[in-house]
């Protein structure tokens, strides 16, 4: 069976669906699955699924646009009874898509057996089934008896050492020398690449641990667990909740200061740096072209703001409007993705230029990374500062930079180190 198929025949299940409130104050992170984690997580909110019922798997230029289709032919014959009606309630499926269209990885959708989900104070667990038309079983299997997996008790993170992956340090810092010699031709403005760092998982306590340390070190992140793909991202792709859509553009970089004044006037200088914020803009300009279509009305931060995260400063800039089309999240991540922010300006040349430089396989890195309900509302988050697990236990980090025209080959190298560290330091280096 093809993937597309493949999506075809997951896309005809029907699916039975009950969300009931909870009382539950234990945090979600420690209930995951250890081997296989369902994760979606910023400042103590949001959802954790457990089992699969439903994986919709597709490939090549029409993934996300296989995937949306799938998804809606299959939440059009789900029987759901949402008994709290927030964001992540209902039906959900976890998603993590490939960067780029010829890319050897899957990207998927995973519909979870169990959701674990809390917001705005409140808690819940949905149960999700396959309608197998017995009626006295799909209300016992619907039923708010559940018994939740118990916390598992805290553990030290796995122990990875990572080394450089098929580009090393000199060489990415001559594939930077070549990037800013074609944008100086006029070839291209921007263009983002990336290196890899490569280890290998020995330990059997799972990835909790290795989630744990994310979620408590970036709290601001988007922290997230989808098919191996970990990872604490800054970034929201785009967001959609009844009618209202938001994003948030991150580019331009800064290492933090040592002590108060100094990283006080390491944001100054981020943000009255010229090359960052040109480089900022390109991302901007780029997002407000690819969501404004869909909108009835998209506002912009009327000037970048400076995002303050443990390890470093981005320059930033929010937009949020209301749908015009009826887009559902899904529909609006085939449309802005991949960003100027992961890919360059103009696209058409930068992704190709990525591919040459580079010379490896982004896999899901720098792709959307996120979930979607059953009414198409959701959050994408751009999966960066993360890693792919494989089954071998091979851990794949990535990281990578924007160059523009004044880009040094040094100062970029050094940002991917900064990049690096959450993940490595949540592998226990």
């Amino acid at each position: 069976m093809n993937q597309t198929d493949g999506a075809a025949h997951a896309a005809s299940a029907r699916l039975v669906v009950r969300t009931v409130a909870v009382d539950e104050t234990e945090p979600l992170i420690p209930r995951a699955d250890p081997r296989h984690p369902l994760v979606w997580m910023r400042r103590g909110e949001g959802i954790v699924g457990l089992g699969e019922v439903v994986r919709i798997e597709t490939s090549g230029a029409h993934r996300v646009e296989d995937a949306a289709a799938a998804w809606t032919s299959l939440a059009e014959l789900a029987r759901i009874d949402d008994r709290v009606g927030l964001p992540g309630t209902g039906l959900v499926a976890f998603g993590a898509f490939a960067f780029a269209d010829e890319s050897e990885a899957t990207s998927v959708l995973i519909v979870p057996e169990l959701v674990m989900g809390r917001r705005d104070g409140r808690a819940w667990v949905t149960r999700i089934s396959l309608d197998t038309g017995d009626d006295e079983a799909t209300d016992a299997s619907g039923s708010a008896e559940v018994a939740l997996p118990e916390p598992a008790p805290k553990r030290q993170v796995p122990r990875v050492a990572f080394t450089p992956g098929s580009v090393p340090p000199e060489a990415y810092e001559a594939a930077v020398a070549e990037a800013v010699r074609r944008i100086d031709a006029g070839e291209l403005e921007k263009v983002v690449l990336a290196r890899q760092l490569v280890g290998e998982l020995h330990e059997d306590a799972g990835l909790r641990a290795t989630i744990n340390r994310l979620a408590e070190d970036y709290p601001d992140t988007w922290v997230f667990a989808v098919d191996g793909l970990i990872g604490a991202s800054p970034e929201t792709l785009v967001r959609v909740d009844h009618g209202t859509v938001s994003a948030r553009v991150l580019a331009g970089t800064a290492s933090r200061g040592a002590g108060e004044a100094s990283d006080r006037e390491r944001a100054l200088a981020l943000a009255a740096s010229e090359k960052d914020r040109a480089e900022h803009a390109l991302a901007v300009q780029s997002a407000v072209k690819r969501l404004a279509p869909h909108t009835a009305r998209l506002d912009t931060s009327p000037e970048p703001f400076t995002l303050q995260l443990p390890n470093l400063w981005h320059l930033a800039t929010d937009l949020k409007g209301t749908l015009g089309d009826g887009s559902s999240s899904l529909d609006l991540v085939r449309a802005v993705h991949p960003t100027a922010a992961v890919a360059g300006t103009p696209r058409r040349v930068a992704l190709p230029v990525i591919a040459e430089l580079e010379g490896f396989d982004r896999g899901r890195y720098a792709g959307p990374v996120g979930w979607i309900d059953g009414g198409g509302d959701g959050e994408w988050a751009i999966a960066l500062r993360c890693a792919q697990v494989d089954a071998d236990g091979t851990v794949t980090a990535f990281a990578g930079c924007g160059i523009v025209h004044d880009s040094v080959p040094a100062d970029e190298l050094a940002e991917t180190v900064m990049k690096f560290r959450p993940i490595v330091e949540a592998f226990g280096g």
